[in-house]
């Protein structure tokens, strides 16, 4: 008997007009978002650094990069024709294999997170959001929290002390603010009553106070907190803090290696930032003229989009400026935080946001 996933069965389905009119779309409108939303993902990494580096000049009092391109803006791409040029030096003693390994890891997470956050309404007839998942918001935190392993196997394959105390320090970081993280979006959820990161925007429409910054305002600054310490930003940059481990887990590194490190770093503050717009801020939602509602035009969708980047935009230049405004904690003073302020102060959050709602029912 001929199988059903046999290839001549698979093209006499294909050649049927009503499945191969669905399928068809379908496969190539998502290749469309995907192909566009990792575009311009790498474009914001590159250009991220570009106004670190010049926002810290600002702070610093001095010029930054202005030499290639008007005010400096081809200098992201003379840096990445740099590190593909520059020599890809392996140190002998290392562990080649998870050498090799641990800088794709640290990118990865950054890129798979954005596939279920929905940066826009509708354009045309399609939603803007790659995979639009039930269990969204559980898919983030999956995903992000796979960027501590890269961090960790770059240490142990390093075979060195500062990597090697870079990646036990991620280890411990991540775990405990991982911790605080999840447990803040708890209350959203007892509201929302919906994992669905489309919902959760879908919810704050109407007006400014159904933002969540408004509605759980404590979740919104233990996620912010731990949303640093998930990225390694200052203050809480203490796998690579350059005063005690000189770059920490990426000490012998060099070339297009060292520069995935930074774009997996950049790659999920960006993520991070977008969560932050899509959870406190309304996403793409903005209670003036009518764009709380989906798009039901090109421009009304487009202007979701705008909207949405531009609050995304506005967290990372946030998450920059902090970095360059704040002193480090110290590696104590960075747990204390975590498990004896943010994790209590979470979970009392949880309880008085569950009897409100009890109250209210």
């Amino acid at each position: 008997m001929e199988s059903y996933l046999s290839i001549p069965h698979l093209l006499a389905v294909a050649g049927d007009e009503k499945i191969f009119g669905w399928v068809t779309p379908f496969v190539w409108y998502s290749a469309i978002k995907v192909l566009v939303a990792v575009g311009l993902m790498l474009t914001m990494v590159a250009y991220t650094v570009w106004v670190e580096r010049r926002v810290s000049a600002f702070i610093q009092d001095r010029i930054g990069p202005n030499r290639v391109g008007i005010f400096g803006l081809l200098q992201p791409l003379a840096d990445g024709v740099k590190s593909f040029l520059k020599e890809d030096f392996v140190p002998g003693h290392v562990r080649k294999v998870f050498f090799w390994i641990a800088p794709g890891i640290m990118l990865l997470p950054g890129l798979l997170s954005i596939a279920v956050i929905p940066f826009g309404s509708k354009l045309g007839e399609q939603d803007m959001v790659i995979a639009n998942l039930n269990v969204g918001l559980l898919y983030t935190f999956g995903i992000t929290s796979l960027s501590v392993y890269g961090i960790v196997l770059a240490g142990y394959a390093s075979n060195s002390k500062y990597p090697f105390l870079g990646g036990i320090r991620a280890s411990a970081q991540m775990i405990s603010y991982e911790i605080s993280m999840g447990l803040s979006v708890i209350p959203i959820l007892l509201i929302v009553g919906d994992l669905n990161l489309g919902n959760i925007v879908a919810y704050q429409g109407g007006s400014l106070w159904g933002w969540f910054i408004f509605k759980a305002p404590l979740s919104f600054v233990i996620f912010a907190a731990a949303a640093f310490a998930e990225t390694n930003r200052l203050p809480f940059d203490m796998p690579e803090a350059e005063n005690e481990l000189v770059a920490g887990y990426n000490v012998e590194y060099s070339s297009i290696k060292f520069a995935l490190f930074f774009m997996g770093e950049y790659a999920s503050m960006i993520a991070v930032s977008a969560m932050m717009a899509t959870l406190f801020f309304g996403g793409w939602t903005l209670p003036f003229f009518g764009l709380d509602q989906p798009a039901t035009t090109w421009l009304g969708g487009l202007l979701h989009i705008a909207i949405f980047l531009a609050k995304t935009c506005a967290w990372i230049f946030l998450m920059v400026w902090i970095r360059w405004m704040w002193p480090r904690f110290r590696f104590d003073q960075l747990m204390d935080l975590g498990w004896r302020r943010f994790i209590p102060l979470a979970l009392a959050n949880i309880v008085i946001t569950a009897v409100v709602l009890w109250l209210k029912a």
